[in-house]
């Protein structure tokens, strides 16, 4: 993406070329992917070239002629921050539509959406086409929101990087506080543009991190009961980041054990319930996870418990089982690339940093990827 951004300001491309292209690259996938209720052509042109006429005017844009794609019909609500830096959005991506469980697939212009690597899996949700958009290289960049794992799952099980940030840090429609926005790139250094573009207040550049960063592994977070792939992928991919110097396992100062949340979610997203027991488990999980980031800068678990599922539905498995717990105690969290299930398709490993600390998971995996410990796939 710095790529393409860096060509458009020095005029070795033009941002309604580069745009062109991006457009024409949908309508050739798009029919079989699904990942677009609707592609912005005519609008997008005219915004490419108004990001040129404001390079010929001496403006210094960021994301310069960048395509990028938007989570659902009213995405382009948030993405003025994105637009302003110079990114061009070429259309809206598909979400869950009426009669589609979210955990179960998007809803694309063209029918229903479908996993890039395997079009009989789901992509995830319910940023579906946001994923898909990003892994299969018709956009560098997609916004999303999480509400439960709605960027890191889809990221998983199509391959790419998903970050939420921390609840409360960006604006969010949700009236729960549950959801937070986020983003789908192909590497953490593109995610780390999007940071740097939409953080207000600025994200502060601090102190460049110090590796090996100390870091807890946990399979399950003392609750969940995931499946042996997912963990032995996961766990596989913490043991290359070791190598690699990017982390150190330390020992926590007690057991990684959460209280499940799913009661405390369900209880928060319900209007009129007790949310008694809700407040409870909240305290509770944040004193555990307080007391454990005491003593580490991340915590690592799979992203999802499971391999990506058909388009029948998700089984007794919900896919959030190890997500959600973030989206109750409002951390930042990541999913990056982890390997591929004997199904052939992509898992994800799961980062989770203190409040606040969007900066360091994005340090952390770009220096993953720049040590090779973290793998780019791209769709064949």
């Amino acid at each position: 993406m710095e790529r393409i951004a860096s060509a458009v300001r020095a005029g070795a491309l033009r941002a309604v070329d580069v745009v062109a292209e991006a457009l024409e690259r949908i309508e050739r996938a798009d029919p079989v992917l699904c990942a677009f209720t609707e592609v912005w052509s005519e609008e997008a042109l005219r915004r490419a070239r108004a990001v040129d006429a404001r390079l010929a005017a001496g403006a210094r844009l960021p994301l310069a002629g960048v395509p990028i794609a938007v989570k659902g019909r009213h995405g382009l609500r948030a993405a003025g921050p994105l637009l302003a830096a110079g990114g061009v959005a070429v259309g809206a991506t598909s979400v869950p539509g009426p009669g589609t469980p979210w955990q179960t697939w998007g809803l694309g212009a063209h029918g229903r959406t479908v996993n890039p690597w395997r079009a009989d899996r789901t992509p995830g949700g319910s940023s579906a086409g946001a994923a898909v958009a990003v892994a299969a290289g018709l956009v560098p960049l997609a916004t999303g929101g999480d509400g439960a794992g709605s960027v890191r799952i889809p990221a998983a099980w199509c391959g790419v990087v998903g970050l939420k940030a921390t609840g409360g840090r960006l604006p969010s429609s949700d009236r729960t506080g549950l959801a937070a926005p986020g983003v789908l790139a192909r590497t953490a250094a593109d995610a780390a543009l999007w940071w740097r573009t939409v953080a207000r207040p600025p994200a502060p550049s601090g102190a460049p991190a110090s590796f090996p960063l100390p870091a807890l592994w946990s399979p399950d977070l003392g609750f969940a009961a995931p499946d042996p792939e997912p963990v032995a992928l996961a766990r596989a991919a913490v043991g290359r980041l070791v190598d690699a110097g990017v982390v150190r396992l330390v020992r926590p100062p007690e057991p990684v054990r959460l209280l499940d949340p799913a009661p405390a979610w369900l209880a928060l997203r319900t209007p009129g319930a007790d949310l008694a027991d809700a407040h409870r488990v909240r305290a509770e999980n944040d004193r555990r996870l307080t007391r454990l980031f005491g003593g580490a800068d991340l915590l690592l678990t799979p992203t999802a418990p499971t391999a990506p599922h058909g388009h029948e539905g998700p089984g007794d498995v919900y896919s959030t089982a190890l997500t959600w717990a973030f989206n109750v105690s409002g951390h930042p969290a990541l999913s990056l690339p982890a390997g591929f299930g004997t199904d052939g398709c992509p898992a994800g490993l799961q980062w989770v940093a203190p409040h606040g600390r969007e900066a360091l998971l994005l340090a952390a995996a770009r220096e993953a990827e720049r040590r090779g410990a973290a793998p780019r796939h791209r769709v064949s």
